[in-house]
This record gives structure tokens, C-alpha cells and sequence, in this order.
């Protein structure tokens, strides 16, 4: 019983490290909020997205294995740090970058019993091949993006302010929109191969300027 206890508190106190972990992403995108989202926080809108629109749509998924892959495919952040999808790793790098989020991963679930299941669900989340995979990726990628609109409504993104290299390589500048945030939408849009549903979310938070009325 007492090897049990531990195992949960050493994983408890592991991943609540995320809690203080901002992401990284909002830095480059220079945000001027007092309180930046955490990868703690980030996770938890994820799995509230998902379920929202399990809710409203007709796909036929398991949720709950979909939760499952949003709470746990960020644990290795809790060793290796938030990372940016746009911060141009490739090659060799990008191989090593893997090799220690699976070692970090392998490392926090190692005290868990039911550890290769959990780690077997992450691996499907991370090959993006099943239908539970690609909707949880499509929630992880559509939350970055609704977050920044969230962000940009709120008054704190000020495009003159931006990583001129992002607006460089995702050609924000050319895209006619007011704000950096509706060009992110679209941006997830054409990189992430949506379904229908996912685009229409997308475009409808672009279009509107207050979601809650």
C-alpha cells in the first residue's frame, strides 16, 4: 500500500510541474496578458474542446481514450520544456528532440502500474494514425488557435509587436485579415487537415468577436 501511495504522489507532484510551465508560443508571439496560459491549462481546455464537440457533432469515438491522449501526450514537457511547433527543428535535431520527450515520458509513468497502457496511448496519439488520434490532434491544434484569438479579442496581441519570422513563414501579412489571430485559424485550417467540423469552428471564432453572446 505504501509503494501505491507514492507511485500517485510522485506523479502528482511531476505533473503538476505544469503547471508553472508557460507556453512558449505565446512568448514568441510577444502576448501582453498579466497571466500567460500555462501547459497545465492548455491541457485542461483541450479536453473541455473535446468534449464540447463530442457533444455537439456525431463522431463515432471513444472519448474517453481521446481524453486520455489530450491529458497525457504533453508529460514530457515536464522534463524537456514546451517546445514551439514553429520553431524550425528538423533532421537530426528534431530525432534527438523525440528520443527525449519518449525517455522523458517513459521516465515520469515508470512509478505508475498501468504504465505501458498509458505510454501505448500516447504512442497512438503521437503516430496521429486512428480516428481517436487524429480528432485529439485536431482539439490540441484548434485550441492553440482558439487561445490566440481569445488573446487577440482581449486586446493583447499587437501585430507590430510580432516574431517577424512567423509572420515570414505563414505569410500573415498577405492574408487580409486585421488580426494575426484570424491568420492562425486559417493556418491550422490548411496545415492540420481538418474535417468539415473542425474548419467551420475555425472560420465561425475568426468571423466572431464576442463567442459568449
Amino acid at each position: 500500500m505504501k509503494s501505491k501511495i507514492k507511485n500517485v504522489l510522485q506523479f502528482y507532484e511531476l505533473t503538476s510541474r505544469l503547471k508553472n510551465i508557460i507556453r512558449t508560443g505565446l512568448l514568441a508571439w510577444q502576448v501582453s496578458a498579466d497571466r500567460l496560459e500555462s501547459v497545465a491549462e492548455h491541457v485542461f481546455s483541450t479536453c473541455m474542446l473535446a468534449i464540447a464537440i463530442d457533444s455537439e457533432f456525431d463522431y463515432d469515438i471513444d472519448i474517453q481514450k481521446v481524453i486520455y491522449m489530450l491529458a497525457l501526450h504533453e508529460l514530457e514537457e515536464v522534463i524537456i520544456g514546451d517546445v514551439p511547433t514553429f520553431d524550425n527543428i528538423y533532421g537530426a535535431e528534431m530525432k534527438e528532440l523525440k528520443k527525449r520527450g519518449k525517455d522523458a515520458v517513459i521516465e515520469i509513468l515508470s512509478p505508475l502500474a498501468k504504465k505501458d497502457e498509458l505510454f501505448a496511448v500516447i504512442k497512438e496519439y503521437d503516430e496521429n494514425k486512428t480516428v481517436e488520434a487524429r480528432f485529439a490532434k485536431w482539439v490540441d491544434k484548434l485550441d492553440c488557435g482558439l487561445q490566440i484569438k481569445l488573446y487577440d479579442m482581449q486586446g493583447h496581441i499587437n501585430p507590430s509587436n510580432a516574431d517577424i519570422d512567423i509572420k515570414r513563414r505563414h505569410n500573415l501579412e498577405k492574408r487580409g485579415y486585421t488580426r494575426l489571430s484570424d491568420s492562425w485559424l486559417e493556418y491550422c485550417i490548411e496545415m492540420y487537415g481538418f474535417d468539415e467540423n473542425f474548419v467551420e469552428l475555425a472560420r465561425q471564432a475568426r468571423k466572431d468577436e464576442n463567442w459568449g453572446k
